[in-house]
């Protein structure tokens, strides 16, 4: 299956960005390329491109589409959690701008035996990086009942996480719990039926859940926002788009810290922690899809960009 994902906020992402012709730019969440192929194309011959992903499928697929841009493009196939120790491996410190684009991609939904949508049969997978060898499988099978509850409850902001857990452990009692097709019986029969006709799809939120406590995602945006901030030239710019309200509050939070990071006490007349603004945030309020954009693609929809640049 072709690796194929519409980016989202694409224009307003690049040109947010403010690209420099003879700039370096990183797309830490490369995919298939295309927030990667606009920048490019706005590049001069001085201009650099490195692009990170750590999905083999979307390094191939970013690596054709990017190949006419020759050797101003490198590519990467890692987690951007280790961008600032992999820019210094090529001899990169400093960059003018940085994209994050923290949606799972269309091809990733798609391909149903990657296990990542509760839409089709498959193995339960959900792994971005299929070099790892712990897979939702194993989170399912091997975490406890106190375990689950939490990632169900914290993640997923499920309602029903508690009946959830329970269901799961129940079921796994019998046999393993092997497939997608099976968690979502399993979710089916632990929501009661008149929440599942209003509130969408009932195992979206337990899946999400399950998600990103394998990949770790939130850990891994939270322990990298400072390093990246650190990364940018002055006047450079971090570009992030998230997908839901955990991903968001960490962006907006950190944001605020790194453009007033005072710990005095309000009542203090003057500033003496010695703590230095790193630069502004340019989005008060997140830039948010067009009406156009949402009717073309339904996947952006709970999609917001936060920008922040460096001083």
């Amino acid at each position: 299956m072709a690796f194929k994902h519409t980016s989202v906020l694409l224009e307003e992402t690049v040109n947010a960005l403010a690209v420099k012709p003879d700039g370096t730019y990183v797309d830490a969440t490369l995919g298939g390329g295309g927030h990667a192929c606009e920048v490019c194309s706005r590049l001069g011959e001085q201009g650099r491109f490195i692009g990170i992903d750590q999905d083999a499928a979307a390094i191939e697929a970013a690596s054709a589409r990017l190949n006419d841009f020759g050797e101003k493009v490198t590519i990467i196939r890692s987690n951007y959690c280790e961008m600032k120790s992999k820019l210094h491996a090529i001899g990169v410190d400093k960059v003018d701008g940085i994209v994050l684009d923290l949606g799972v991609s269309s091809y990733q939904l798609d391909t149903a035996e990657r296990g990542f949508s509760y839409r089709s049969d498959a193995p339960l997978d959900m792994r971005m990086d299929q070099r790892q060898t712990l897979t939702a499988r194993d989170i399912v099978n091997t975490y406890s009942e106190a375990d689950l509850y939490r990632v169900i409850r914290d993640y997923g902001e499920d309602k029903f996480a508690k009946n959830i857990a329970k269901h799961i452990v129940m079921e796994r009692g019998k046999a393993p719990i092997e497939t997608t097709g099976q968690l979502n019986e399993i979710i089916r029969h632990a929501i009661p039926m008149k929440f599942q006709k209003t509130g969408g799809h009932p195992s979206k939120r337990t899946f999400q859940a399950i998600r990103i406590e394998l990949n770790r995602e939130l850990d891994v945006l939270r322990d990298s926002l400072d390093d990246m901030i650190e990364m940018l030239n002055p006047g450079g710019r971090i570009c992030i788009i998230t997908f839901h309200s955990l991903e968001d509050r960490i962006v907006k939070s950190a944001f605020r810290k790194n453009e007033n990071p005072c710990t005095c006490p309000s009542h203090f007349p003057v500033c003496v922690c010695g703590s230095v603004s790193k630069g502004k945030v340019i989005t008060r309020k997140p830039i948010l899809p067009s009406e156009g954009e949402l009717e073309h693609n339904s996947r952006s929809k709970s999609a917001k960009l936060r920008v922040f640049e460096r001083c």
